[in-house]
């Protein structure tokens, strides 16, 4: 689930909040999963994945992952990145561009803080995304970590922060008439609201 706190009152934020609490009330599995792509300049391939946003905070969109991973190395090469979450009990998808960025340490501990012994365990002893022989001798490490201290975050952990610049919030419709609204920030940090066709 989101955590929506002090979220802007701007355009874009407050749509984007209407539309995650209606998926809510239509009982839509996993609102908080997001489609997360991210270009490696140094690799010249996009990568995309999907990631559960914890928090939106006025006008960041959080989660959290591994510092050592292949999506934080691809962050490190370009901090540009999008987002897209689809909520099919309402047809509504939202596309945002934004500058990714790693958030304050006091949040990521107070965060894994609160997040169960197994989800610490896990993210403690799994080096993600490197090459492992098997699911199951990696299962074996897990098990054999079970004695770990899980009460401390460990630095090679933490939070990311999205800062939206880009909205497209589009309406799907039977007839392929879909409505596309977009908000585009200017150089002056105001919201410019236009349309596009479907």
């Amino acid at each position: 689930m989101i955590d929506i706190k002090q979220i802007s009152n701007e355009a874009p934020f407050d749509e984007f909040e209407r539309e995650f609490k209606l998926s809510l009330s239509l009982k839509q599995p996993l609102p908080q999963a997001a489609c997360i792509s991210s270009f490696n300049s140094k690799l010249q391939e996009v990568n995309s994945r999907f990631v559960n946003i914890k928090y939106v905070h006025e006008r960041d969109f959080i989660f959290f992952s591994n510092y050592q991973s292949q999506k934080a190395r691809d962050f490190k090469e370009s901090n540009k990145v999008s987002l897209v979450f689809f909520w099919s009990t309402t047809n509504t998808q939202i596309r945002i561009k934004g500058i990714i960025s790693k958030t304050d340490k006091n949040l990521s501990d107070e965060h894994f803080k609160n997040r169960n012994r197994e989800k610490n365990l896990l993210s403690i002893c799994s080096d993600q995304s490197s090459e492992i022989e098997s699911f199951e001798r990696f299962l074996e490490k897990y098990n054999n970590s079970k004695h770990i201290d899980t009460s401390i975050r460990p630095n090679y952990w933490g939070g990311y922060s999205i800062r939206a610049s880009y909205f497209e919030f589009w309406k799907g419709s039977e007839l392929r008439l879909n409505k596309r609204k977009v908000f585009k920030l200017d150089e002056d940090g105001k919201w410019i609201k236009s349309y596009l066709q479907p």
